[in-house]
């Protein structure tokens, strides 16, 4: 009971470090961005980038494995029904996190770059900008699916 219980608070806590980093990247993201001030977006970049190696990064390996110990601790067949549809959705979002990790590094060097030299954000910012939001989209909505599979543990 008590080893349940434990892998169970970390798959948790784990879950919560995703969704909260993801969604406090995006916020201050968002959120330098509409200043449209590069030395504000290259400041705030530099804390994302290192932010999402350590938290995000920490807990996309270790919420897989808590996940399947605790599956394989309650008997849940792993490739199957809810678990399996909350593994795929969680390959689906790695999928797109891993082009927004490179995304933020090279939106914080557009950034920089363009404070270093007093000029404005280039073009190419706000096109990657874009593509990095729209990838953020379907990877919310995907997290929020998986809480929804794990909470439900609909019969699939």
């Amino acid at each position: 009971m008590m080893e349940y219980l434990v892998l169970k608070f970390l798959h948790i806590i784990g879950a919560a470090v995703l969704f909260g980093t993801g969604i406090g990247i995006a916020y201050f993201m968002l959120q330098a961005h509409l200043t449209r001030d590069a030395k504000i977006i290259a400041g705030v970049s530099r804390i994302v980038v290192v932010a999402d190696f350590l938290f995000t990064a920490t807990a996309v390996v270790l919420q897989p494995i808590t996940g399947l110990m605790l599956a394989q601790l309650v008997g849940y067949p792993v490739f199957s029904g809810w678990i399996a549809w909350s593994l795929a959705l969680y390959v689906a979002v790695g999928c797109l996190w891993l082009p927004v990790v490179w995304m933020q590094a090279k939106l914080r060097d557009l950034a920089s770059l363009a404070a270093a030299n007093a000029s404005p954000l280039p073009d190419a910012y706000h096109r990657l900008f874009r593509i990095w939001f729209a990838f953020g989209v379907p990877a919310f909505l995907a997290v929020l699916a998986i809480f929804w599979l794990m909470i439900a543990k609909p019969a699939l």
